[in-house]
């Protein structure tokens, strides 16, 4: 049999269609109910057999090339499961990165569940769906819903996972502020400011269906310039996409999306037009080559 010495896979995006904080868990993370959505727009991993120590090289400076890298942290697991020992070697992960990071696109994520999927082929681990899973989840919340892709409803930390049936094709138009926002202070203004806001405002805001997206427009104003200029263009659904600060809006069709970007092209900000991707789709695509 040929030993695999290189195995490429495609680790695409996600957009939160809805997004509830219901409140923190006695383990301190958030009770989420919210809702992925694939997206196209995708970073490509390649694995390379090579001796030596594990590297990650990438083309984008913002990404880290350490451990706090969750290709990394999910090489790690993947090596303990394997029998492997803890401490991952002799393979080069090289990155495209498309995806931005603290965008709230989940770039981070989806790059752990491919590394989880990349290795099992490199290795031939051939690991159990479940057991895949479970190691996802060690990862991160939303780690395995790319394993799965399409749409899904996330509940616990968002990574007790049920299928939906696939939302209508819509095409995508990403705005991408130049600057990020980090997860865990997104969540620190949340909670923060359900403390001391009046139950009046909390009530109006619950009418978004992000409930991160009031509070962290308060810090960012442009985030709600975002949403209203892409609901003026004719989307059917605009908002923040889980912490930001990437805001998406929904289109029926690809001449109307691209209208829509080009309105709203500016040198601070990256736009992008790209499509929703079904469960089926995303498995084609997402496939180890």
């Amino acid at each position: 049999m040929t030993v695999r010495r290189s195995v490429r896979v495609r680790a695409f995006a996600k957009i939160n269609l809805t997004l509830r904080v219901l409140g923190v868990r006695p383990d301190q993370y958030h009770e989420l109910r919210t809702t992925f959505q694939s997206i196209a727009l995708h970073d490509t991993l390649t694995f390379t057999a090579a001796p030596g120590r594990f590297r990650i090289e990438c083309d984008d400076a913002a990404c880290p090339s350490d451990r706090t890298n969750l290709i990394w942290q999910a090489a790690e697991r993947m090596c303990r499961a394997a029998s492997r020992g803890g401490a991952p070697r002799d393979v080069v992960v090289r990155v495209a990165k498309r995806i931005p990071t603290q965008a709230g696109l989940g770039g981070g994520s989806s790059d752990a569940a491919s590394t989880l999927r990349a290795l099992d082929a490199l290795w031939r681990v051939r690991m159990s769906r479940e057991r895949m899973r479970s190691i996802a989840s060690e990862v991160g919340a939303d780690v395995p819903f790319f394993l799965e892709g399409g749409t899904a409803l996330g509940l616990e930390r968002g990574d007790l996972l049920f299928p939906l049936l696939d939302a209508p094709a819509s095409w995508v138009v990403l705005a991408i502020p130049d600057f990020g926002v980090s997860t865990s202070e997104a969540y620190g203004w949340l909670d923060r400011d359900r403390k001391t806001v009046s139950l009046r405002r909390r009530q109006a805001e619950v009418s978004a269906g992000n409930d991160l997206q009031a509070v962290v427009s308060r810090r960012h104003p442009e985030i709600r310039r975002l949403i209203d200029a892409l609901t003026r263009r004719g989307a059917s659904n605009a908002a923040l996409s889980g912490s930001g600060s990437a805001v998406f809006g929904l289109f029926g069709s690809r001449a109307a999306a691209a209208s829509a970007a080009r309105a709203l092209a500016s040198p601070t900000r990256r736009m992008v037009v790209t499509r929703t991707l079904d469960r089926m789709k995303y498995a084609t695509l997402a496939r180890i080559v």
